[in-house]
């Protein structure tokens, strides 16, 4: 296409608002795409960069493009054309702008250059990495993690207590083989699909909220999907009823560093004296989630049986990185991370539920528990579910489903590694997919 300039003398960024509106409309600029640079724009049309920006300010307030702050402007796909693929290689591959769905951690909240120190550290302890790892973990980090969660969580308990793993996954792996007395397992939701499938592999009935199984399984600090945490009373009224029948709880600790708006819940295996309970902890939220190290406390019966098996499983975790987090531990730097990520993401918290209630105001329903990254947004349009989740990705939008209802959709945001400057622009335009589509079907 060509650039005509001025039509009857209108001014020069309508002619250049005009000529990329016409791009976006025949689907030449796809939804995704990122716009020239102003300065590139400037030199290829040689016209002004004022001239330029102005144009660029008139599609944006009409819809055709918006602004991602240090990074550019990108066309938001108001025409409904998604992103033409340019060859079938990449056609899976979606360009997104804005991801609120996310559940990793903020760039700004790990330091990089400390835990490189800490690796490199490792990496010169020449002869302990000639050898293969310790099935149970290296028994410096299983000394180092039970004093932790003594002074953390006040769970007593020995290093020969605990094991070591590569994630909650590969402990249940290890743990499940040791529960020949049970048979049927409970999870809060259908959610849990990780848990769920290892315990289903091990031929366990999988059951949803019913604690009368053999086997409970719970998030007490992590509840729902928003941040709900299980109160002291319904902990003890639990201990109780698995005691009474003979069940088997396991504590999944998950997000307990990042509870904000109450004072920290006493865990279960401790509330319980830490008999019929195994306690999971992992460092994936705390540190980097490639950094996979998680570990599991057992209760004095299952500890047994596991060492009669502990030499038929190999450590599957890093043991170059057990030794560097077994030092950042002692020295402190762990703690220093929790309270650091516990300011960053309370305060990113309120962040994205002020901007979530200023663009969708009382028609939208918000939920936000006392601990962890996440919200609930609940907004009345026509959309399905994966009709929303396709249309959002169509305008560079990543958006996660969490359920559905007649004339609404309840959304999980997730404020953790999207920069707060995003959260506007991101709702912004999540609000006007869902109105364009609820207008056009009236």
């Amino acid at each position: 296409m060509a650039l005509e300039l001025q039509k009857d003398g209108e001014p020069l960024y309508l002619s250049v608002y005009r000529y990329y509106k016409d791009l976006i409309l025949q689907g030449k600029l796809p939804a995704g795409s990122k716009m020239p640079s102003l300065r590139k724009c400037s030199g290829e049309l040689h016209l002004s960069r004022t001239t330029i920006e102005n144009a660029y300010l008139q599609l944006a307030a009409d819809g055709f493009i918006i602004s991602k702050a240090q990074s550019g402007y990108y066309v938001t796909g108001i025409t409904g054309k998604p992103a033409v693929p340019q060859n079938r290689e990449k056609a899976a591959e979606v360009n997104y702008i804005y991801d609120l769905s996310s559940s990793g951690v903020d760039r700004e909240s790990f330091r990089f250059d400390l835990w490189q120190r800490y690796i490199k550290s490792a990496l010169r302890q020449n002869d302990r990495l000639l050898s293969y790892g310790e099935p149970q973990g290296e028994y410096e980090l299983r000394e180092t993690l039970a004093q932790y969660i003594r002074e953390r969580r006040n769970i007593h308990c020995t290093a020969e207590d605990i094991v070591v793993g590569a994630g909650v996954q590969s402990l249940l792996h290890i743990l499940c083989p040791l529960l020949k007395d049970y048979t049927t397992v409970s999870f809060p939701t259908p959610s849990f699909v990780h848990g769920s499938a290892v315990f289903s592999d091990y031929g366990f009935d999988v059951h949803y909220r019913d604690k009368d199984c053999g086997i409970i399984f719970v998030s007490p600090a992590h509840m729902t999907k928003w941040g709900e945490i299980m109160p002291i009373s319904r902990r003890l009224e639990l201990i109780r009823h698995a005691s009474h029948r003979g069940s088997l709880i396991i504590e999944d600790d998950f997000e307990n560093e990042f509870v904000y708006l109450q004072k920290p819940t006493p865990s279960i295996y401790s509330l319980a004296g830490g008999q019929g309970v195994v306690y999971i902890g992992s460092f994936s939220r705390l540190l980097l989630p490639s950094i996979r190290i998680s570990f599991m406390v057992l209760p004095r019966q299952l500890r047994e049986a596991y060492l009669q098996r502990a030499a038929l499983y190999n450590q599957t975790a890093s043991k170059a990185e057990q030794i560097a987090l077994c030092q950042f531990i002692r020295d402190g730097h762990l703690a220093a991370q929790t309270r650091r990520l516990r300011r960053l993401y309370a305060a990113k918290m309120k962040l994205l539920t002020e901007a979530a209630a200023q663009i969708f105001g009382a028609k939208a329903k918000i939920k936000v528990g006392s601990a962890g990254t996440t919200m609930a947004l609940t907004v009345p349009t026509r959309y399905s579910g994966e009709a929303l989740k396709n249309a959002a990705a169509a305008h560079g939008l990543k958006i996660q489903v969490l359920s559905e209802s007649e004339g609404a959709l309840t959304l999980l945001l997730s404020c953790s590694s999207m920069p707060s400057d995003d959260f506007i622009p991101a709702l912004t335009l999540l609000k006007n997919i869902v109105t364009v589509q609820t207008l056009s079907e009236l």
